[in-house]
């Protein structure tokens, strides 16, 4: 080990002795302003969300339809036992899974792309930022309803963008091309957010650091992978973790696209076609609930996986 590569070893073991040093009167003042300052907002948001997901909590303990409201019989956890033990609960989860990891793994692609070409950009810079924005503002009814007519095998567009499927190609016909259409819709509509988020981490990469990497003779792949992705980690983890929480929860696609047919649900569906189409309020409670906690999972898994440690992209001591 060299002398460097020592002296920052030994100076790295020293600062994680160092006590933290106590908060002053200061920083302990400006803590209470800011949970004063939040308390309001965090108490309406508790009510607002705390209440439905009480409430959810409840019913999904009882037998509970609507076309029979007063036969409501307590049941305990038995929703639950038949929703994990149904093989249509399963095929519903791994079409989210497949969903959320398919469109965010593409979309984190070509949003960084995205986000190195804005990020470049001398000229126009508002005008394409804003534009970038227009399909992520469209409503997603209605986006859905678009994508459905362009992979329509009648008068949609994309057949004739890929002769070698052939001009009468079904895709709603069949499970995995019904996938690859709804997916398709989303990527088109969210990577615009994501390439966003990438272009504030951007903002973050310090030129600095980039210059004295090319002045070592360092590739470009070598500073992208060396020192742009390093130091945008956190707004990376960010992005991803967004971006998976909203195509966990992927509804309206699936609703205007296929409305669940080939096997295309997922679990806010299964949960829609509960509660709405069989007024079974029980057992979809309980879905929702197991909806909640699968997110939370997700959210927990994510945040395990990129090790972001928070402070230091703050750069705080």
């Amino acid at each position: 080990m060299s002398t460097v590569q020592n002296a920052a070893a030994t100076t790295k073991k020293d600062k994680a002795k160092d006590p933290k040093p106590p908060d002053s009167d200061r920083s302990r003042s400006e803590n209470r302003l800011a949970y004063k300052l939040v308390a309001p907002a965090l108490i309406l948001m508790l009510f607002v969300t705390a209440f439905p997901m009480l409430r959810a909590l409840y019913l999904s303990l009882f037998s509970y339809s609507l076309t029979a409201p007063d036969d409501r019989e307590f049941v305990g956890f038995s929703n639950y036992v038949t929703a994990l033990t149904d093989s249509l609960f399963w095929l519903t989860t791994l079409n989210t899974v497949l969903i959320m990891v398919v469109t965010v793994a593409i979309e984190l692609v070509i949003g960084f792309a995205f986000a190195m070409v804005m990020h470049k950009l001398i000229f126009a810079r508002g005008v394409i930022r804003t534009s970038i924005l227009i399909p992520y503002g469209v409503i997603t009814v209605v986006s859905g309803f678009a994508w459905q007519f362009a992979f329509s095998n009648t008068n949609g567009f994309v057949n004739g963008w890929l002769p070698f499927i052939g001009d009468d190609f079904n895709w709603f016909a069949s499970y995995e091309p019904s996938m690859i259409a709804i997916m398709a819709s989303e990527i088109w509509k969210t990577t615009p957010f994501m390439s966003l988020l990438l272009l504030a981490g951007l903002a973050q990469v310090s030129n600095d650091m980039l210059e004295a990497a090319k002045v070592d003779g360092a590739t470009w792949w070598q500073r992208l992978w060396k020192v742009i992705l390093p130091n945008m980690k956190a707004a990376i983890m960010v992005a991803v973790l967004f971006r998976a929480l909203d195509a966990y929860r992927i509804f309206d696609n699936i609703f205007v696209m296929t409305a669940g047919a080939n096997g295309t649900e997922s679990i806010s569906f299964l949960t829609y076609r509960q509660v709405i189409e069989q007024f079974q309020l029980g057992i979809g409670s309980a879905l929702s609930v197991l909806l909640f906690l699968s997110v939370l999972v997700v959210a927990f898994l994510i945040v395990k996986l990129f090790k972001v440690d928070l402070a230091s992209a703050r750069q705080e001591n």
